[in-house]
């Protein structure tokens, strides 16, 4: 194994080596991606075939696998093992290269960061063709600053990541609330609780806000049925969740505490360790609502649900996406904020937006520079931040879905907000640049000979003249007819593009459901 991943990173080293001696500027292809930002022209190294679970360490608690290990992979492969990531991103199919490269905080990051933070080394093939170990110890200004990224100082070849002893279960507590400020507060003192080990929320509107808490644990209550999210007829979770909050009383305004006014146990779920981390996968926690709403013969129940779930996985949901060029009149983002401002945030997305329902997920402190999301209180000390999850509807027409996105990055900057960079872009150059340390990077780039690569800007940025030319429909005759914009075109197009991924036969035979014994003792 060890030999054929060497041989594997031997040959993209001679690869971009090749490229280096020419000053020519490539691109990584790594196959599928989870990413709404554009794809881009030109030379590409590809690295797709390093997908493979190489060592899980339990003396050390480590496991070393290769970039395009997909989150379900990982997943069932360290569970055998009994350990699971500290962080696991709810999509099964991002990739741990993908988390590494980007920001991937989930429920668990109020306590462990982001995901890149649960990683002890990272082999990497520089853009000269070098191939080196950053670590905290070797090369640690390489190892901070490639995290979050993008891949623009080098690629990430192997990876080790640390594990946590696993449990059988999440004991799942929901929380009601009946403001976005008691909401966002709630949440915050959920984090301060040291016997949660996952904490996030929903705001459904501006009356009934959801804090959920889930503590690792095996026993589960005689007779009590476990609550699972994978099957065809189980539920969405946020649909599921809706339920719940609705099963208990708001919580007394007056009242620091996670005791409901009647003094009633919260609505609590016990919910398979795997289940848990993949709960949202099953309709891109709310964005498959919008697919039956493209097609409104469709209705949007229990039976639709069933009959259309090859569809409804996270895999599929993007392949469709981007499939049917309509990345215009969909808002994908992710905004992180400082609690103080948060709410502010929510109130403008409701006026201007009026994109329901809201994510909620805390995230740790994160010490710059950095491209994550991070802020710092005015004693200069880095403070903890919700990320706001906002997806949803938005103008169809490029030139006011670009002015709502431009209008959205004005009001995060102004409260002291950052982007989650997998997302689209639409910042101008030198606005982006004011936003974070572009001389601590640009001396990144120069000491590890990156500059023939993309930099931050350039990966991330939306060309909106390139949107409009795109939007008017250039090309083969299927995506001038997807690009057309005319119903149900680009739909249908987006459904093509799906299936013909065959992304569909992974969820019919995943290897990490609870029903398939991972889990079930």
């Amino acid at each position: 194994m060890a030999s054929s991943h060497e041989t594997a990173v031997n040959q993209i080293a001679a690869a971009v080596r090749a490229f280096s001696s020419q000053r020519e500027p490539f691109r990584i292809f790594h196959g599928s991606t989870n990413s709404t930002r554009p794809a881009h022209d030109g030379p590409v190294v590809d690295i797709s075939g390093l997908d493979r679970v190489l060592k899980i360490d339990e003396n050390s608690r480590t496991a070393v696998v290769e970039p395009n290990v997909p989150m379900d992979k990982l997943v069932a492969a360290t569970l055998a093992r009994g350990f699971i990531p500290p962080v696991v991103m709810e999509f099964p199919g991002i990739t741990v290269g993908g988390g590494f490269a980007g920001s991937a905080g989930e429920s668990s990051s109020f306590r462990y960061g982001y995901f890149d933070q649960t990683v002890r080394s990272v082999e990497m093939v520089l853009a000269t063709g070098d191939v080196v170990r950053a670590s905290p110890s070797e090369n640690p200004d390489l190892f901070q600053g490639a995290a979050g990224t993008a891949g623009t100082l080098g690629i990430a070849t192997k990876l080790e990541l640390s594990l946590i002893p696993a449990k059988r279960f999440v004991k799942l507590e929901y929380h009601r609330y009946n403001t976005v400020s008691e909401t966002i507060a709630a949440v915050r003192r959920a984090t301060e609780d040291a016997a949660n080990d996952y904490v996030d929320g929903i705001i459904f509107s501006k009356t009934l806000g959801l804090v959920m808490t889930g503590q690792l644990t095996d026993d589960i209550p005689p007779s009590t049925t476990p609550q699972t999210f994978s099957g065809a007829w189980d539920p969405w979770f946020y649909l599921h969740a809706s339920q719940q909050a609705r099963k208990c009383p708001p919580h007394n305004n007056n009242n620091n505490n996670n005791n409901n006014n009647n003094l009633s146990p919260p609505p609590t779920d016990y919910i398979p360790l795997a289940e848990y981390l993949f709960r949202y996968d099953r309709g891109g926690f709310w964005v498959g609502a919008r697919a039956f709403a493209y097609f409104p013969f469709v209705p949007f129940n229990r039976v639709t649900r069933w009959f259309t779930d090859d569809f409804m996985h996270t895999r599929m949901l993007y392949r469709a996406l981007q499939g049917s060029n309509m990345a215009a009149g969909n808002v994908v983002q992710d905004l992180s904020l400082p609690y103080p401002t948060a709410g502010a945030f929510v109130d403008h997305t409701a006026e201007t937006l009026a994109v329901w329902p809201l994510w909620l997920c805390p995230l740790r402190a994160t010490r710059g520079p950095t491209f994550h999301p991070s802020s710092c209180s005015a004693d200069g000390q880095p403070q903890p931040m919700l990320n706001i999850g906002l997806w949803g509807a938005a103008a169809d027409a490029v030139d006011v879905f670009v002015a709502q996105n431009r209008a959205l990055e004005a009001k995060l900057t102004e409260l002291g907000g950052r982007k989650v960079l997998y997302s689209q872009t639409f910042y101008e150059k030198a606005e982006f640049w004011s936003l974070y340390d572009a001389a601590w990077y640009d001396g990144l780039r120069e000491k590890y000979g990156a500059t023939t690569l993309p930099s931050v800007y350039d990966k991330v940025h939306v060309d909106a003249g390139k949107m409009r030319r795109k939007a008017k429909g250039r090309g083969r005759w299927a995506g001038r007819l997807a690009a057309s914009g005319v119903w149900p075109l680009p739909g249908l197009r987006g459904i093509y593009c799906a299936i013909k991924s065959r992304d569909y036969l992974i969820h019919r035979q995943p290897c990490w459901t609870y029903w398939n014994g991972v889990g079930a003792k």
